[in-house]
């Protein structure tokens, strides 16, 4: 967030101010709505990563599809299962990806 909104230029905010706008007004109805396509990459980007780090966990013994891949597919020697999650993880990491960035194009006023 912090990030985000440190990256928005000081214009907009001047604006806001010489327009008569209060503290929470430019919070809430300039910074927040000029950060959100770069909040809603942020958040894609985090989702993504936890998504690989809950597979990297079942490496572990953390469970989830990465512990399933690994206990039924790899030490079991059932290739096919093993490839099955592993194309759901890559699935699920598309469609979060895709949809994110969707998302932010869709909220982004300079496109």
């Amino acid at each position: 967030m912090e990030q985000n909104l440190s990256q928005l230029g000081g214009g907009v905010v001047e604006a806001a101010r010489s327009m008569g706008a209060s503290r929470s007004q430019i919070v809430r109805d300039v910074l927040i709505v000029e950060a959100k396509p770069g909040l809603v990459s942020s958040i894609t980007i985090m989702t993504v990563s936890f998504i690989s780090y809950s597979a990297m966990a079942g490496l572990v013994g953390g469970g989830g599809i990465g512990d399933f891949a690994i206990r039924y597919g790899y030490y079991r020697y059932e290739t096919p299962l093993m490839i099955t999650a592993i194309v759901l993880m890559i699935l699920l990491v598309t469609i979060v990806q895709l949809g994110g960035s969707y998302i932010a194009r869709r909220l982004d006023k300079r496109l």
